[in-house]
Protein backbone atom coordinates (compact mmCIF):
# COMPACT_ATOMS: atom_id res chain seq x y z
CA UNK A 1 0.00 0.00 0.00
CA UNK A 2 1.19 3.61 -0.74
CA UNK A 3 3.09 4.54 2.73
CA UNK A 4 1.37 8.06 2.64
CA UNK A 5 -1.74 8.59 5.63
CA UNK A 6 -5.36 8.42 3.19
CA UNK A 7 -6.99 11.20 3.35
CA UNK A 8 -10.18 10.42 5.09
CA UNK A 9 -13.05 11.21 3.19
CA UNK A 10 -16.78 10.40 4.93
CA UNK A 11 -19.49 8.96 2.23
CA UNK A 12 -22.19 9.50 4.22
CA UNK A 13 -22.63 13.37 2.71
CA UNK A 14 -22.98 13.54 -0.84
CA UNK A 15 -23.26 9.59 -1.37
CA UNK A 16 -22.09 8.23 -4.62
CA UNK A 17 -20.88 11.87 -6.21
CA UNK A 18 -18.23 11.75 -2.93
CA UNK A 19 -16.92 8.61 -4.08
CA UNK A 20 -17.09 9.24 -8.19
CA UNK A 21 -15.31 12.66 -6.89
CA UNK A 22 -12.33 11.61 -4.64
CA UNK A 23 -11.31 8.52 -6.85
CA UNK A 24 -10.72 11.32 -9.86
CA UNK A 25 -8.90 13.50 -7.98
CA UNK A 26 -7.25 10.79 -5.46
CA UNK A 27 -5.67 8.72 -9.44
CA UNK A 28 -4.66 11.99 -10.29
CA UNK A 29 -2.76 13.72 -7.59
CA UNK A 30 -1.75 9.79 -6.46
CA UNK A 31 -2.95 10.55 -3.19
CA UNK A 32 -4.33 7.76 -1.22
CA UNK A 33 -7.81 7.83 0.62
CA UNK A 34 -9.42 6.27 2.78
CA UNK A 35 -13.97 6.32 2.22
CA UNK A 36 -15.90 5.60 5.03
CA UNK A 37 -19.61 5.34 4.91
CA UNK A 38 -19.97 4.67 1.76
CA UNK A 39 -23.63 5.77 0.70
CA UNK A 40 -24.78 5.59 4.51
CA UNK A 41 -28.66 5.94 4.42
CA UNK A 42 -29.91 4.66 1.29
CA UNK A 43 -32.44 2.49 0.92
CA UNK A 44 -29.52 0.36 -0.01
CA UNK A 45 -26.16 1.63 0.97
CA UNK A 46 -22.54 0.17 0.03
CA UNK A 47 -20.94 0.33 -3.38
CA UNK A 48 -23.26 -0.91 -6.13
CA UNK A 49 -21.98 -1.93 -9.79
CA UNK A 50 -21.33 1.46 -11.32
CA UNK A 51 -19.46 2.65 -8.48
CA UNK A 52 -17.63 -1.00 -7.82
CA UNK A 53 -16.67 -0.57 -11.76
CA UNK A 54 -15.21 2.86 -11.24
CA UNK A 55 -12.90 2.06 -8.29
CA UNK A 56 -11.69 -1.06 -10.49
CA UNK A 57 -11.11 0.94 -13.80
CA UNK A 58 -9.73 3.69 -12.61
CA UNK A 59 -7.10 1.53 -9.89
CA UNK A 60 -6.47 -0.55 -13.05
CA UNK A 61 -5.30 2.71 -14.78
CA UNK A 62 -3.09 3.79 -11.85
CA UNK A 63 -2.25 -0.10 -10.27
CA UNK A 64 -3.48 0.96 -7.44
CA UNK A 65 -3.86 -1.27 -4.16
CA UNK A 66 -7.22 -1.89 -2.75
CA UNK A 67 -8.76 -2.48 0.28
CA UNK A 68 -12.75 -3.30 0.33
CA UNK A 69 -13.70 -3.16 -3.34
CA UNK A 70 -16.38 -5.14 -3.16
CA UNK A 71 -20.41 -5.10 -3.64
CA UNK A 72 -22.18 -3.76 -0.86
CA UNK A 73 -19.22 -1.83 1.09
CA UNK A 74 -19.31 0.64 3.08
CA UNK A 75 -15.39 1.07 3.62
CA UNK A 76 -12.63 2.01 0.79
CA UNK A 77 -9.07 2.04 0.88
CA UNK A 78 -7.43 3.00 -1.77
CA UNK A 79 -3.78 3.99 -2.72
CA UNK A 80 -2.64 5.04 -6.62
CA UNK A 81 0.31 4.74 -8.36
CA UNK A 82 1.58 6.26 -11.73
CA UNK A 83 -1.46 6.64 -14.10
CA UNK A 84 -1.04 5.04 -16.92
CA UNK A 85 -4.32 5.31 -19.31
CA UNK A 86 -5.21 3.05 -21.98
CA UNK A 87 -8.13 2.28 -24.24
CA UNK A 88 -10.68 -0.21 -22.64
CA UNK A 89 -13.97 -1.85 -22.93
CA UNK A 90 -15.79 -1.78 -19.67
CA UNK A 91 -19.22 -3.85 -19.45
CA UNK A 92 -20.64 -2.47 -16.05
CA UNK A 93 -22.74 -6.24 -15.88
CA UNK A 94 -26.34 -4.73 -15.30
CA UNK A 95 -28.28 -1.34 -15.99
CA UNK A 96 -25.63 0.46 -14.09
CA UNK A 97 -25.07 3.92 -14.77
CA UNK A 98 -22.78 4.88 -17.98
CA UNK A 99 -23.62 8.87 -17.47
CA UNK A 100 -22.32 8.24 -13.82
CA UNK A 101 -19.16 6.29 -14.45
CA UNK A 102 -17.95 8.41 -16.86
CA UNK A 103 -18.22 11.29 -14.10
CA UNK A 104 -15.46 9.25 -12.51
CA UNK A 105 -13.45 8.63 -15.09
CA UNK A 106 -13.15 11.85 -16.91
CA UNK A 107 -10.84 13.47 -15.41
CA UNK A 108 -8.29 10.54 -15.49
CA UNK A 109 -9.14 10.95 -20.03
CA UNK A 110 -8.53 14.22 -20.52
CA UNK A 111 -5.10 15.10 -19.94
CA UNK A 112 -2.10 13.57 -21.13
CA UNK A 113 -0.57 13.66 -24.76
CA UNK A 114 -2.67 10.96 -26.56
CA UNK A 115 -6.64 10.08 -27.79
CA UNK A 116 -8.39 7.82 -25.55
CA UNK A 117 -10.98 5.84 -26.53
CA UNK A 118 -13.08 3.86 -23.76
CA UNK A 119 -16.58 1.68 -24.63
CA UNK A 120 -19.16 1.27 -21.82
CA UNK A 121 -21.83 -1.48 -21.64
CA UNK A 122 -24.67 -0.29 -18.61
CA UNK A 123 -27.48 1.84 -18.34
CA UNK A 124 -27.86 5.61 -20.83
CA UNK A 125 -30.60 6.03 -18.58
CA UNK A 126 -31.81 5.63 -14.70
CA UNK A 127 -33.24 7.21 -11.62
CA UNK A 128 -30.42 9.38 -9.63
CA UNK A 129 -28.49 9.51 -12.83
CA UNK A 130 -28.20 12.19 -15.88
CA UNK A 131 -29.37 10.66 -19.30
CA UNK A 132 -26.33 10.45 -21.59
CA UNK A 133 -28.06 12.89 -24.16
CA UNK A 134 -27.24 14.81 -21.08
CA UNK A 135 -23.92 14.11 -21.07
CA UNK A 136 -23.53 15.01 -24.59
CA UNK A 137 -25.43 18.00 -24.71
CA UNK A 138 -24.78 19.66 -21.46
CA UNK A 139 -21.82 18.39 -19.55
CA UNK A 140 -19.12 18.57 -21.65
CA UNK A 141 -20.43 21.62 -23.60
CA UNK A 142 -19.91 23.30 -20.63
CA UNK A 143 -16.73 22.09 -19.45
CA UNK A 144 -15.86 22.72 -23.04
CA UNK A 145 -15.45 26.21 -21.61
CA UNK A 146 -13.13 25.60 -19.11
CA UNK A 147 -10.53 24.07 -22.51
CA UNK A 148 -11.77 20.32 -22.47
CA UNK A 149 -12.01 19.15 -26.21
CA UNK A 150 -15.51 17.76 -26.13
CA UNK A 151 -15.49 14.14 -26.62
CA UNK A 152 -16.41 12.55 -29.60
CA UNK A 153 -19.53 10.39 -28.21
CA UNK A 154 -21.80 7.97 -30.48
CA UNK A 155 -24.70 6.77 -28.49
CA UNK A 156 -24.87 3.08 -30.23
CA UNK A 157 -27.53 1.04 -28.11
CA UNK A 158 -29.69 2.41 -25.59
CA UNK A 159 -30.03 0.54 -21.93
CA UNK A 160 -32.32 0.44 -20.01
CA UNK A 161 -33.66 -1.23 -16.09
CA UNK A 162 -33.55 -3.86 -15.60
CA UNK A 163 -30.83 -5.50 -18.10
CA UNK A 164 -29.27 -2.51 -19.36
CA UNK A 165 -27.17 -3.35 -22.22
CA UNK A 166 -26.58 -0.19 -23.66
CA UNK A 167 -23.41 0.76 -25.44
CA UNK A 168 -21.61 3.98 -25.54
CA UNK A 169 -17.70 4.90 -26.80
CA UNK A 170 -16.35 7.82 -26.46
CA UNK A 171 -12.69 9.20 -27.94
CA UNK A 172 -10.97 12.06 -25.57
CA UNK A 173 -8.51 14.62 -27.15
CA UNK A 174 -5.51 15.36 -24.60
CA UNK A 175 -4.95 18.63 -22.49
CA UNK A 176 -2.26 19.66 -20.63
CA UNK A 177 -4.01 22.05 -18.34
CA UNK A 178 -7.84 23.46 -17.91
CA UNK A 179 -8.23 27.11 -17.87
CA UNK A 180 -10.45 29.27 -16.01
CA UNK A 181 -13.69 30.48 -16.78
CA UNK A 182 -16.45 33.19 -16.36
CA UNK A 183 -19.70 32.22 -16.27
CA UNK A 184 -21.86 34.15 -14.44
CA UNK A 185 -24.58 35.76 -17.14
CA UNK A 186 -26.98 33.60 -19.03
CA UNK A 187 -26.88 35.77 -22.49
CA UNK A 188 -29.75 35.92 -24.67
CA UNK A 189 -31.78 32.12 -25.41
CA UNK A 190 -31.71 31.08 -28.61
CA UNK A 191 -33.51 27.78 -28.75
CA UNK A 192 -34.40 25.31 -26.84
CA UNK A 193 -33.83 20.91 -27.92
CA UNK A 194 -34.28 17.57 -26.59
CA UNK A 195 -34.29 14.28 -27.29
CA UNK A 196 -37.12 12.16 -26.56
CA UNK A 197 -36.30 8.37 -26.44
CA UNK A 198 -38.10 5.15 -26.18
CA UNK A 199 -36.78 1.83 -25.98
CA UNK A 200 -39.02 -1.33 -27.41
CA UNK A 201 -41.76 0.63 -26.47
CA UNK A 202 -44.79 2.31 -29.15
CA UNK A 203 -43.24 5.60 -30.99
CA UNK A 204 -46.42 7.12 -29.88
CA UNK A 205 -44.72 7.43 -26.76
CA UNK A 206 -42.11 9.18 -27.33
CA UNK A 207 -44.04 11.59 -29.21
CA UNK A 208 -46.43 12.26 -26.70
CA UNK A 209 -43.48 13.92 -24.07
CA UNK A 210 -41.94 15.72 -26.63
CA UNK A 211 -45.10 17.14 -27.78
CA UNK A 212 -46.00 17.83 -24.14
CA UNK A 213 -42.86 19.40 -23.51
CA UNK A 214 -43.24 21.79 -26.21
CA UNK A 215 -46.73 22.62 -25.33
CA UNK A 216 -45.64 23.54 -21.70
CA UNK A 217 -42.55 25.43 -22.99
CA UNK A 218 -44.90 27.28 -25.97
CA UNK A 219 -47.35 28.60 -23.00
CA UNK A 220 -44.45 29.88 -20.59
CA UNK A 221 -43.60 32.04 -24.41
CA UNK A 222 -40.77 29.77 -25.42
CA UNK A 223 -41.60 29.49 -28.96
CA UNK A 224 -38.11 28.24 -30.63
CA UNK A 225 -38.46 24.99 -29.67
CA UNK A 226 -37.20 21.45 -31.46
CA UNK A 227 -37.68 18.33 -29.74
CA UNK A 228 -36.75 14.91 -31.79
CA UNK A 229 -37.70 11.58 -31.13
CA UNK A 230 -35.69 8.43 -31.06
CA UNK A 231 -37.30 5.28 -31.36
CA UNK A 232 -35.20 1.75 -30.86
CA UNK A 233 -34.95 -1.90 -29.62
CA UNK A 234 -33.55 -2.56 -26.19
CA UNK A 235 -33.19 -5.49 -23.85
CA UNK A 236 -35.89 -3.52 -21.09
CA UNK A 237 -38.74 -1.54 -21.48
CA UNK A 238 -37.94 2.46 -21.06
CA UNK A 239 -38.02 6.12 -22.03
CA UNK A 240 -36.31 9.11 -21.54
CA UNK A 241 -37.19 12.95 -22.24
CA UNK A 242 -33.63 15.19 -22.30
CA UNK A 243 -33.88 18.99 -22.63
CA UNK A 244 -31.28 21.47 -23.28
CA UNK A 245 -32.01 25.54 -23.26
CA UNK A 246 -28.54 27.08 -25.71
CA UNK A 247 -28.09 30.77 -24.51
CA UNK A 248 -25.45 32.89 -25.76
CA UNK A 249 -23.30 31.90 -22.50
CA UNK A 250 -24.40 28.49 -21.36
CA UNK A 251 -26.01 25.14 -21.80
CA UNK A 252 -29.07 24.98 -19.20
CA UNK A 253 -30.42 21.15 -19.09
CA UNK A 254 -32.81 18.77 -17.51
CA UNK A 255 -33.64 15.21 -17.77
CA UNK A 256 -36.64 13.04 -16.90
CA UNK A 257 -37.10 8.95 -16.82
CA UNK A 258 -40.10 7.45 -17.56
CA UNK A 259 -41.77 4.44 -15.45
CA UNK A 260 -44.78 1.97 -15.34
CA UNK A 261 -47.60 4.26 -14.67
CA UNK A 262 -46.50 7.66 -15.80
CA UNK A 263 -48.20 9.18 -18.10
CA UNK A 264 -46.27 10.01 -21.16
CA UNK A 265 -47.34 13.41 -20.77
CA UNK A 266 -46.66 13.65 -17.39
CA UNK A 267 -42.84 12.62 -18.33
CA UNK A 268 -42.54 15.99 -21.15
CA UNK A 269 -44.55 18.14 -18.07
CA UNK A 270 -42.10 17.51 -15.56
CA UNK A 271 -38.76 17.64 -17.68
CA UNK A 272 -40.17 21.26 -19.43
CA UNK A 273 -41.16 22.66 -15.87
CA UNK A 274 -37.50 21.60 -14.44
CA UNK A 275 -35.79 23.69 -17.67
CA UNK A 276 -37.93 26.59 -17.26
CA UNK A 277 -36.92 26.80 -13.31
CA UNK A 278 -33.11 26.73 -14.53
CA UNK A 279 -33.88 29.49 -17.22
CA UNK A 280 -35.75 31.92 -14.90
CA UNK A 281 -33.54 31.46 -11.73
CA UNK A 282 -31.11 33.43 -13.97
CA UNK A 283 -28.66 30.72 -13.64
CA UNK A 284 -25.76 29.97 -15.99
CA UNK A 285 -25.57 26.02 -14.52
CA UNK A 286 -28.30 24.04 -13.88
CA UNK A 287 -28.83 22.25 -10.65
CA UNK A 288 -27.41 18.75 -11.69
CA UNK A 289 -24.49 20.54 -13.79
CA UNK A 290 -23.45 22.85 -10.57
CA UNK A 291 -21.98 20.21 -8.64
CA UNK A 292 -20.04 18.65 -11.86
CA UNK A 293 -17.89 21.13 -12.72
CA UNK A 294 -16.97 21.65 -9.23
CA UNK A 295 -13.24 19.50 -9.50
CA UNK A 296 -12.70 21.03 -12.54
CA UNK A 297 -13.17 24.73 -11.58
CA UNK A 298 -10.27 23.31 -8.72
CA UNK A 299 -7.91 21.69 -11.25
CA UNK A 300 -8.00 24.86 -13.87
CA UNK A 301 -5.39 27.48 -13.72
CA UNK A 302 -6.69 30.86 -13.10
CA UNK A 303 -9.92 32.45 -11.39
CA UNK A 304 -13.04 31.12 -11.92
CA UNK A 305 -16.37 32.45 -11.41
CA UNK A 306 -19.88 30.43 -12.15
CA UNK A 307 -23.50 31.32 -10.86
CA UNK A 308 -25.33 28.12 -10.08
CA UNK A 309 -29.07 27.42 -10.22
CA UNK A 310 -28.89 25.99 -6.52
CA UNK A 311 -26.07 25.44 -3.35
CA UNK A 312 -27.25 21.92 -3.23
CA UNK A 313 -25.89 19.07 -0.76
CA UNK A 314 -23.31 17.89 -3.89
CA UNK A 315 -22.27 21.15 -4.61
CA UNK A 316 -21.36 21.77 -1.12
CA UNK A 317 -19.64 18.17 -0.62
CA UNK A 318 -17.74 18.46 -4.15
CA UNK A 319 -16.62 21.36 -3.07
CA UNK A 320 -15.37 20.07 0.67
CA UNK A 321 -13.43 16.82 -1.14
CA UNK A 322 -11.98 18.97 -3.81
CA UNK A 323 -10.36 21.32 -1.00
CA UNK A 324 -8.92 18.31 0.23
CA UNK A 325 -6.87 17.06 -2.41
CA UNK A 326 -5.90 20.20 -4.29
CA UNK A 327 -4.88 22.43 -1.84
CA UNK A 328 -7.92 25.22 -3.11
CA UNK A 329 -10.39 26.84 -1.46
CA UNK A 330 -13.62 28.22 -2.63
CA UNK A 331 -16.08 30.97 -1.41
CA UNK A 332 -19.43 31.16 -1.92
CA UNK A 333 -21.45 34.63 -1.63
CA UNK A 334 -25.07 33.20 -2.46
CA UNK A 335 -24.87 31.24 -5.46
CA UNK A 336 -21.86 32.68 -7.15
CA UNK A 337 -18.96 30.51 -6.58
CA UNK A 338 -15.33 31.43 -6.85
CA UNK A 339 -12.07 30.12 -6.75
CA UNK A 340 -8.11 30.55 -8.02
CA UNK A 341 -7.76 26.89 -9.50
CA UNK A 342 -4.55 24.61 -8.80
CA UNK A 343 -3.75 24.89 -12.50
CA UNK A 344 -3.22 20.86 -12.19
CA UNK A 345 -1.10 19.12 -14.90
CA UNK A 346 0.41 15.81 -14.87
CA UNK A 347 3.93 16.89 -16.34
Amino acid sequence: MNEKTPILIDGAEGYGQVLRTAIGLSTLTSKPIKIINIRKGRSRPGLFPQHLTGVKTAAEFCNADTLGAVYGSMELVYSPKKLLVKDKTIDIGTSGSIPLLIQTLTPLLIYGSQRKKIEIIGGTAGLGSPTMEYVKHVTFPILNKLGLYIPEITIERQGFYPKGGGRVSILFEPIRKLHRTILTEQGELKIIRGISVVGSLPESIAERQAEAAKRFLNEKGFKKVLIETEVTNTFSQGTSLTLWAETENTVLGSDVIGARGIRAEDVGRKAAEELVKSIKSGAVLDKYMSDQIIPFLALAEGESTVKVEEMTQHVLTNIEVSEKFLDVKFEIQNNLIKIRGKGFSLT
